[in-house]
């Protein structure tokens, strides 16, 4: 075998490896980026923060409304 092919073979294998492991870390960064995200969604939900907020945004909404609004939706 020519030493130039050789050497061409040789460099073609480096860069498969190389490849293989930038593809591994973006997949691993990928997915801990999910597994944060959902901690966070989760303890987010546990403590309440969205059910606070959609009260605290009904309150004032029912408190300029019309007052037949609020009687539609209580008397449903």
């Amino acid at each position: 075998m020519p030493k130039a092919a050789a050497d061409g073979a040789r460099f073609r294998l480096a860069d498969d490896r190389g490849q293989s492991s930038v593809e591994y870390a973006l997949v691993v960064f990928a997915l801990l980026a999910v597994i944060v995200a959902c901690s966070l969604l989760w303890r987010t939900l546990d403590e309440g923060l969205f059910v606070s907020h959609a009260a605290a945004g009904a309150s004032h909404h029912i408190g300029r409304g019309s007052p037949g609004a609020v009687a539609d939706v209580l008397l449903y």
